[in-house]
């Protein structure tokens, strides 16, 4: 079953798909009442039909499971053809709500194809999450319950039908990370495009970026601390280590203490990286939240 299809709840099969008579009450009209279907009469013979229809598939596609686009050859399948008293083809109409809304007939230039396909999109919104946001929603409570199968499941099928989906990308390289996988999670870093944009992909660049640094052992700089609690370096290689561990919390709170000790120290080194720190728990995480509320009455206390 399609991502669309069990995300809607619907057997409506894939995003683009061939339709018969048989099956054009379910696909088309029964379809439509959950997401836009666009229909597209066409035939073998008919030359603008192998013109409009890969330009149909492109802008539907660009949609992201907004829109769907169903097929019907009207030499197998006359019948409703018929009754949308097709006269020429190709004939594209768009359903909504089990009627049809608007069409045309011929081939148009592609520009107009897409804008078309997102004018139905945007109308079919009507303000509520579409099924690819539905998706991504579960994938992060997933995550957030620590069901990081379930969540990768979710992420993978999302990337199916947008692989250059940054939520997707970032959340699936989350669970890579959280499960100590940080060669997967480099990996699907990579795949997101070099413009993308989503928290949770800066979250595991900065947790990357942590584990590179920190050191592997810890008990030196906790001997070094036990006999001199203001020995700052020390601090900071210990709080280094407790990040690259994931320990984030802890490694704030070791930042956090050399910044209200010495907040000028070795160039603010402890302040920059606890900038660090918050991005890779999570700008709205508790860490964040809680690290920001003490760094503030420190520096203005």
């Amino acid at each position: 079953m399609s991502l669309i299809g069990e995300t809607t709840g619907k057997p409506a099969g894939e995003i683009i798909k061939d339709a018969t008579d048989a099956s054009f009450l379910a696909d088309v009209v029964e379809a439509s009442r959950d997401q836009p279907v666009i229909v597209d009469f066409w035939a073998t013979w008919c030359g603008p039909c192998r013109q409009l229809g890969p330009a149909l598939e492109k802008a539907v596609t660009a949609a992201k499971g907004a829109v769907k686009l169903v097929k019907v050859d009207i030499d197998k399948n006359p019948a409703y053809a018929g009754q949308l008293r097709v006269q020429s083809i190709p004939a594209v109409f768009a359903f909504v709500d089990g009627k049809p809304v608007d069409g045309f007939m011929g081939a148009l230039p592609d520009s107009q194809v897409k804008a078309f396909v997102d004018k139905l999109a945007k109308a079919g919104k009507r303000g509520g999450p579409s099924p690819l946001d539905e998706v991504l929603e579960l994938a992060r409570e997933s995550l957030e319950l620590g069901d990081m199968g379930g969540a990768a499941q979710a992420y993978a099928q999302v990337l199916q039908a947008d692989p250059a989906n940054a939520k997707a990308l970032g959340g699936l390289a989350r669970v890579y990370l959280a499960s100590g996988d940080t060669e997967r999670a480099r990996e699907v870093l990579a795949m997101a495009p070099p413009d993308a944009k989503d928290p949770d992909l800066d979250s595991v660049r900065a947790a990357l970026t942590l584990a590179a640094e920190a050191p592997s052992e810890t008990a030196a700089f906790e001997a070094r601390l036990s006999k001199d609690p203001d020995d700052h370096a020390a601090r900071f290689e210990l709080a280094k280590a407790l990040a690259g561990a994931h320990k984030l919390e802890k490694a704030a709170d070791q930042l956090l203490t050399i910044i209200e000790k010495d907040r000028g120290w070795n160039e603010e080194a402890a302040r920059k990286q606890l900038l660090t720190v918050f991005e890779a728990a999570g700008q709205m995480s508790e860490v964040a939240r809680n690290g920001r509320r003490r760094l503030s009455a420190i520096l203005f206390s």
